[in-house]
Formats: structure tokens, sequence, C-alpha cells
């Protein structure tokens, strides 16, 4: 017998606004509210809300509030709302509960403990709209040296390089995960904006390979939609070994969001689940990442830059030096508020450690070992605006990756839904009737604005600093304070206590 559970959501119409033009029927992708012919009137399956506020946004005489169930359980600190509800669910169920989106617990937000620098009288500031400032950095191996020869010509043999005319970058998110209309709005920002977007683990769509040149590909452990041409047709191959949301464990695409077109690009049949295995079956030691690090670059004729992704945990700062010794031209950590389309809920919630963290203990230990030039860091997991980006650069990253950021530039709510199929935004779905709702060049304008304006703020922020290039920011941890953080916080993240 089903337990009943109360709606996490409580919809309230206004009858007098309500004209019964049905937009909130024809709009909700969750069945919520229909039309009863009989009694003339909109009735709401609250238990169905997961609130996405579609029906809110469009309604036409704003009609209908969404607004959180206010039940009360008996108070109990352990065992909270959540908890009970996740222990029904399974009860029922003895499955694995699904979740989308990152980890959204209150675990601390080192971004929000940070603060810049600014400069004042001794080191004055950059007036950023009316000098200079340079966002331009290169990803790749950098060498030891550069020699010149007697002509000023470079002497020196230069590894493949990925240039970034912002230092922001699309995170990976697959075809299937997320909609056609999704990925090209995020090839065309790319293009537009002199950055990378990243195809994720399911392949490329062929019409997308005319954007070659602002893409980076993934090699994932279930390889799915893997083959020369695709290797070949992007400025970088990434391999992922891992992400923020579900470290240890491979991806899942549930098979309700593997259409026709989805299983034609990842290779795999329609409407299964495309699980990947949780290792690569050729990956067991630093030695066998070394090897498929060079077999990517033998099947690219050593022309492109090979990355590889980890997720954020406890030894990341070993991890990423074998990476580096390897081979891998860029390393790209993924922290805890990584997001994602579908994640065992208790790994999501339960397994890695912020972003914040790994990569100053990355930086550092690169930087101890004297191998920091050979390998660029990319970093991912709750990226929410350019001061976030600025303090990471800070940090020590080269560049940032952004996705839940793109996704909600793009309309999405966060109702944490994705890996229902069933998205109200047309995002995290590959049901056609629901795609169509993303305009690829609506969604590609939002995106470019959305880059073009942090630009100007980073620009703003680094002429506040005294610098007038991202060069001269990275890794330089004294244009950072941190607040409300102990000792052993600082000594890890590498600062000092505002006030000294």
């Amino acid at each position: 017998m089903k337990t009943y559970l109360p709606g996490k959501f409580i919809v309230e119409r206004d009858d007098k606004r309500c004209i019964r033009c049905k937009v909130c029927t024809n709009q909700c992708s969750f069945e919520v509210h229909s039309y009863d012919n009989e009694e003339d009137a909109i009735k709401s399956a609250e238990e169905k809300c997961v609130g996405c506020h579609r029906c809110v946004i469009f309604c036409p005489t704003r009609a209908i509030t969404i607004r959180q169930n206010p039940l009360d359980y008996r108070q109990n600190y352990n065992w909270r709302p959540e908890y009970i509800e996740d222990i029904i669910k399974q009860a029922e169920t003895g499955g694995i509960l699904l979740t989308g989106m990152g980890d959204d617990k209150s675990q601390r937000i080192y971004w929000d403990h940070l603060v810049l620098n600014a400069s004042q009288v001794t080191n004055p500031s950059i007036d950023a709209l009316r000098e200079p400032m340079e966002l331009t950095t290169y990803l790749g191996r950098k060498p030891d040296r550069v020699e010149l020869d007697k002509n000023l010509n470079v002497k020196t043999e230069l590894y493949p390089q990925v240039k970034l005319d912002v230092p922001v970058m699309f995170s990976a998110m697959s075809y299937g995960a997320v909609s056609y209309h999704v990925q090209l709005s995020l090839a065309r920002a790319a293009t537009e904006s002199g950055t990378m977007w990243n195809t994720g683990e399911g392949g490329l769509h062929p019409t997308l390979y005319k954007y070659s040149k602002n893409t980076i590909v993934q090699v994932a452990s279930g390889r799915f939609g893997v083959h020369s041409k695709y290797l070949n047709a992007a400025a970088a191959v990434e391999i992922k070994i891992g992400q923020g949301a579900k470290p240890g464990i491979g991806g899942h695409l549930p098979g309700e969001k593997v259409s026709a077109d989805v299983s034609q690009v990842r290779m795999i049949p329609q409407g299964t689940d495309a699980l990947s295995p949780h290792p690569h079956h050729d990956i067991y030691s630093i030695e066998d990442l070394s090897q498929l690090i060079y077999a990517l670059k033998e099947a690219t004729n050593y022309s492109k830059p090979i990355s590889v992704k980890i997720a954020a945990v406890h030894n990341v700062a070993a991890i990423a030096s074998g990476i580096v010794r390897a081979g891998a031209d860029i390393v790209v950590i993924d922290g805890l508020r990584g997001a994602t389309g579908a994640a065992p809920k208790v790994i999501r919630d339960n397994v890695g450690i912020p972003i914040e963290l790994a990569l100053a203990a990355v930086d550092a230990r690169l930087r101890q070992e004297g191998i920091r030039n050979l390998a660029s860091l990319v970093v991912s997991g709750g990226i929410r605006n350019a001061g976030d980006v600025a303090k990471a650069i800070a940090l020590g990253a080269d560049a940032v990756n952004i996705g839940t950021a793109a996704l909600i530039a793009l309309g999405c709510t966060v109702c944490q839904q994705c890996h229902t199929g069933k998205c109200a935004w047309g995002i995290c779905t590959s049901n056609l009737f629901l795609t169509k709702r993303i305009n690829p060049d609506i969604g590609a304008q939002k995106l470019a604005n959305l880059l073009r304006g942090w630009s100007h703020e980073l620009k703003d922020i680094m002429g506040g600093l005294g610098v007038n290039a991202v060069e001269s920011l990275r890794g330089n941890r004294l244009h950072l304070r941190g607040i409300n953080l102990t000792d052993t916080e600082l000594e890890i993240l590498g600062v000092k206590m505002a006030g000294s």
C-alpha cells in the first residue's frame, strides 16, 4: 500500500483572476494542473508540484501562486522531514533515490568567507573603463623557459593550447542530460564569446561539428559516442574520471531520456539507461592513465591538449600531481557542489569536498613539486558570479567551468527534477514537445550576455586590485583575506585573516 505524502508545495489560484485559458495545463510537464469541464474550473494536484514556477510565469492574469507547504512534523533536529520522506520512499520502492543538480546541504561555502583586497594610495587602482585589461588566458602545458633566435623568433617547441578570451567555460553537459537546443545555445555562445563548451560524455550531434574550434569533447568510462572523427572535431579532449556530484561512480542517463536521436549519437539502444562503469576498465593506475593520455594524443596527432577531469576528494592534491606527471595538459577539478542530471542522492550529499579547499591544495602541491607550469587548472562546482571567478583565479585556477549558472541563464529554476526527463523549461529533457521551449537564438544571446557581464565585472575587480591582466591575479593569494574561518581553514586555503 502506498504511503500518502503531502506535496512539498501549495498551489493557490485566484479564481477571480483565472480566465480558464488553460495555459497552466498546457505548460506544466508534471501534470499538476487539469481542467474540469463540468465545473468549468482548473484543479491542481499539489502532490505533483515540483516548484518550477513555469505556470506562475506564464499565467497571463497572474492568478497562480506557488509556496512551500508549511506542514510541520514533530520537531526533531536529527529526523528532519527530508530524511523521514526519503525513508518512506525507499520503503515503498526498495530502490536508489535519484536527484538532479548539486548538493543543497549547508556545507560551508568558502567563497562567501573570502574577500578580495583593493588598491588605495601606495598601489593605485587601474581604471578598467579607460585602460586596457587583459582577460585572455591559454590552457595547456607551458615550457620551463622560452628561447628566441637572433631574429627574435621562438625556438622553444610550444605545446598545443586552448585560447580563452574570458576565463570562464561551459561545463560538460551531455546530449540527453540536456536537450539539443541547450547544447546548440552553449556552442553558439562559446563561439561568440571566445570560450569553450563541453560535450559531456554523450557524444557530439552531427550538426554541432561546425563549432569544433570552441568544443571540448569528453571520453568517459562508458565511451559513449567516442570515435576518431569525434576526437578530432574538438579544440581539446577531456578524460572524465569523476565529477563532483558523484565521485567514485559512473554517469547515469535514465532510459526515459534516451530518445531515438540521443541513442544514435551515444551509440546505445533507445530507451535504455546509459550507465557508465564506475572506473575506466583500462585505467587502474597512473601508468594506465598515462597510456590513455598518449593514445589520445596519438589519435589527434598531438594537435590538442588532453584534459583529465576528477572529483574533489580528500587526496586530490596527490591525485592531481600524478595526473600531471602522467602527461595531462589540463586538470579539471569538480567540487562538492557540482551539479548533475542524475545522481544517487546519498552520493551527491555525502561524498567529496568543497572546490575551494581542493583547488588551494592542488595549486600548492603542484607549486611545491615544481610542476605547476606543466598543466593548467580548471575548477567547477558552485561558481555563481564574477566574484567567485576572481577568487578561484586568486586561489590558483587558470579558468573555471560553469554549469548551473548557464542553465539558470536559460531559464532553469533549480527544481532538481533533471533526472525525470520532464523539465518544464525544456532544458533537461529529450521530449520534443518540451525541448522546443528553448529558442537557441535567444538562449545563445542570454549566455553570451552572461559572460559579457561577468567579463566587465572581472575587469572592474582586477582594476580595483591594481592589476591589468588575469595572469597577475592567478595564484596571488595576497589578494585574498578570510572571514570567520579557523586557523586550519586559513592554512589550507593559504590566505591570511582579514585585518592582517
